[in-house]
Parts: C-alpha cells; sequence; structure tokens
C-alpha cells in the first residue's frame, strides 16, 4: 500500500551551482515520480521573500510521494542527485498524512 511522506531537504551554503548542475537528473526523478501518479508536491524553499530568488538561492526542497514503506522513501531520498551533488547538507523523511484539500 503506497503512502505518503515527506522528504525535506536542507541546503548547504552557497548551494546554487550544486544545484543548477544536479537540477536536470533531479527534476527527471520527480517527473518518473509524477507519470506514476505518485508524487502530491514538490518545489524549493526560496532564500529569500520572492518566487524567484536569483543568486540568493535556495535553502532546501519538500518533497511530498507516495511509497511503500518509510524505508523506501528513505532508500529513494539517498538516491537523490541532489545528495551525490553535495547541495544537501541534511535530509530527512516522515511519514505524512493528507487532510485538506
Amino acid at each position: 500500500m503506497n503512502l505518503f511522506y515527506a522528504i525535506v531537504g536542507e541546503d548547504v551554503p552557497d548551494s546554487l551551482d550544486k544545484r543548477l548542475s544536479a537540477r536536470p537528473a533531479h527534476l527527471e526523478r520527480l517527473n518518473a515520480l509524477r507519470d506514476q501518479g505518485r508524487l502530491l508536491l514538490a518545489g524549493p524553499f526560496p532564500a529569500i521573500d520572492s518566487p524567484d530568488p536569483g543568486p540568493a538561492g535556495f535553502t532546501g526542497s519538500l518533497i511530498v510521494a507516495a511509497f511503500d514503506s518509510l524505508e523506501a522513501a528513505q532508500n529513494w531520498a539517498d538516491a537523490d542527485p541532489y545528495v551525490a551533488a553535495g547541495v544537501y547538507a541534511r535530509v530527512t523523511v516522515k511519514p505524512f498524512k493528507k487532510v485538506l484539500p
């Protein structure tokens, strides 16, 4: 049974260049989740109060998607290109219960 899990990645300082280089591979994996009907939402946290933070970059990302288990969600998160590229300082994976809407 697929349950939702929240994956929160927290960026290292000055992560923008690393993010940009790893972004195509990162998006490819997210698009695969979307195409499988498993992605609830995904996006970055801008470092400033703006939809386009420019050179300020981002402080992390949130992904909420369906997986068979916490272990499966953790394994998926561990294989993220942003992890391999050193974008994330830390990644937290938690069960998520969608209530609204």
